[in-house]
């Protein structure tokens, strides 16, 4: 199997209500990256959230007491930890100056995905998309309509793994693609039949686009080419972890 990520170059800087779908296929176009049948679109969650302005002015912010107890323990803005705790379902752990919580789509993360890097503004911080599938849809469907390619598009961010230093891209939005490969009841190389093997497709996608992109390149669109991906409507909620079988809750 022969696999290609191709970095799609020159996207501009995106503003709220920008026409993203039409922003990356110029750019696939102008940089001779054009989209083909069997691709997969893999677009970081931060563009996403710019052109459908999930901005917020931490000017604009008051903080709540316990923000302020909380801040002025560890050194942070009282007003980022405010928005960390609205975009909060859940406080799982809060040590050290780190919030690892669950946002409202069941992701469980530090910060609940609130981010200043990459936006622009001394005060502005950026927030995950309302809902990342339906982002995801959105573009998967906008693109299809302007080249007559039905491509799957992944919307990933950087998570944190238990047990494993530094971040990894994963997917936060899904659509067009089976975001699990279940292997369970097949039998292996050597003839054992696999009773716990589930592969999460979309996130190690997510993660080998990541390579391309890169952090501070300005390259927030990959192409993933040659992967045989199995069709199908899909979504990022088939990755979170069913609260019954999550050990760490």
């Amino acid at each position: 199997m022969k696999i290609e990520i191709i970095g799609v170059t020159g996207m501009p800087e995106i503003e709220p209500g920008d026409d993203l779908p039409g922003l990356i296929l110029a750019a696939c176009a102008e940089g001779d990256t054009e989209l083909q049948a069997g691709d997969v679109l893999v677009v970081t969650q931060k563009i996403v959230s710019k052109a459908e302005g999930r901005l917020v002015d931490l000017s604009d912010v008051t903080p709540s007491q316990f923000a302020l107890e909380y801040a002025e323990k560890w050194g942070k803005d009282p007003r980022q930890i405010e928005v960390v705790l609205r975009e909060s379902a859940r406080i799982v752990r809060m040590d050290k100056g780190i919030l690892i919580s669950e946002t409202h789509h069941g992701f469980v993360c530090a910060n609940a995905g609130v981010d200043a890097s990459n936006v622009p503004g001394e005060h502005i911080v950026g927030l995950l998309p309302e809902d990342s599938d339906a982002s995801a849809d959105r573009i998967r469907m906008a693109v299809q309509q302007a080249t007559g390619l039905d491509l799957p598009v992944i919307i990933t961010d950087s998570f944190g793994r238990p047990w494993r230093n530094g971040i990894v891209n994963i997917a936060i939005g899904v659509s067009g693609l089976a975001p699990l490969k279940d292997f369970r009841g097949q039998d292996d190389q050597y003839g054992y039949k696999m009773s716990a093997t589930v592969i999460a497709v979309a996130d190690e996608i997510a993660s080998a686009a990541e390579l391309a992109m890169g952090k501070i390149e300005a390259c927030p669109v990959a192409i993933v080419r040659g992967y045989p991906y199995d069709a199908a409507e899909g979504n990022a909620q088939e990755l979170v972890m069913d609260p019954a079988r999550d050990m760490f809750r």
